[in-house]
């Protein structure tokens, strides 16, 4: 970003950040929903001996759980998701660098702010600004990232207006928001439905969705894993962490945040990627993706990031979507090879 964007962005963030947070008046009949029971596991029972912190930003107030030793190392989780994606490699990782996990905007236990009339509240460049400023916080200025799904857009974008701050980039099952706008095809809006959906005017994605949260939730979850979404839930998930992304999923003001997330995604975010075509990513990429899933059916993955980045290698791997939690093993060291190169 230019020195004018920079500022321009300061300026929208602090007005958002301050804003009242506005869900709807149709979503609060949802909020009994999100009350935990008694049996509700916390987050933080998932990440023993890490620490956490309500890290405030310019623009929001970012749930952050850190700990490891090492090179400083920034995990950005996905939809429907929290940091609690990472709960089976953050053990493995810790072992050789520092995790910094947060909650993005909007999902979790972060704040909530307003997404503002053109969704920048909620845009991938306010995302990224966030986690900026959450490493600067922890006393990181340079530091290496892994995104997975939304986490990966957001690093995608971080890579382009801070490309002085990465040290490598790991993504993980996506292909560049702006490729997918720009070829949709019958199959891409079959298979992907939820684009659509979420991004219509409020309330009215949000009403459909608070009025059936754990079933949109359990469906998403299991569609995207490659199963059956009238199967139980699988081992690779649990049912404590299903309750805990309900929990988080739940919340009407969560519910209302990631339909700003898509709104953003379809609006301004192809604003700003139209803008940075003849960009690329500076430091080196990973792209790491399901061989299950209907990207790769879809897309040649790494060709698309190929065409985005200076240099990028990757390869799919024989699991669904949730490559944390249904592949850790194997991810960490795919991991593990690629930011000790």
């Amino acid at each position: 970003m230019s020195n004018q964007d920079r500022r321009e962005f300061l300026s929208k963030s602090l007005a958002l950040g301050l804003g009242p947070i506005v869900a709807g008046s149709a979503l609060r009949s949802a909020e009994a929903a999100a009350e935990p029971g008694p049996a509700q596991q916390t987050p933080a029972e998932f990440f023993g001996g890490f620490k956490r912190e309500q890290i405030k930003t310019s623009g929001a107030t970012i749930n952050t759980v850190y700990g490891g030793k090492g090179s400083p190392l920034l995990l950005l989780h996905g939809i429907p998701e929290t940091h609690v994606l990472w709960r089976k490699v953050a053990p493995l990782l810790a072992q050789d660098y520092f995790l910094v996990m947060p909650d993005l905007r909007g999902y979790g236990d972060s704040s909530k702010p307003p997404g503002g009339a053109d969704h920048f509240g909620y845009s991938k460049r306010a995302m990224a600004q966030d986690q900026v400023e959450v490493m600067k916080h922890l006393g990181f200025d340079k530091f290496a990232v892994v995104g997975h799904d939304r986490g990966g857009r957001a690093a995608h974008r971080m890579a382009l207006d801070h490309p002085d701050v990465l040290t490598k980039l790991a993504i993980l099952d996506i292909v560049p928001t702006y490729t997918l706008y720009q070829h949709i095809t019958q199959e891409f809006a079959t298979v992907f439905y939820h684009w659509f959906l979420l991004v219509q005017p409020p309330p009215f994605p949000e009403t459909l969705v608070a009025n059936s949260a754990e079933y949109f939730l359990k469906s998403t979850l299991l569609w995207l894993g490659g199963h059956a979404i009238t199967d139980p839930i699988p081992d690779w998930l649990g049912a404590d962490t299903f309750r805990e992304y309900l929990r988080c999923f739940s919340d009407p003001e969560s519910i209302h945040a990631i339909c700003e997330d898509y709104r953003a995604a379809a609006s301004i975010d192809l604003a700003h990627d139209a803008a940075d075509l003849g960009r690329k990513i500076e430091c080196p990429l990973l792209v790491l993706w399901s061989e299950k899933g209907p990207f790769h059916r879809m897309y040649n993955v790494l060709q698309t990031w190929q065409e985005r980045a200076k240099e990028a290698k990757g390869k799919p791997l024989p699991t669904g979507h949730f490559l944390p939690e249904q592949l850790p093993q194997e991810l960490t060291q795919e991991l593990k090879s690629f930011l000790s190169a």
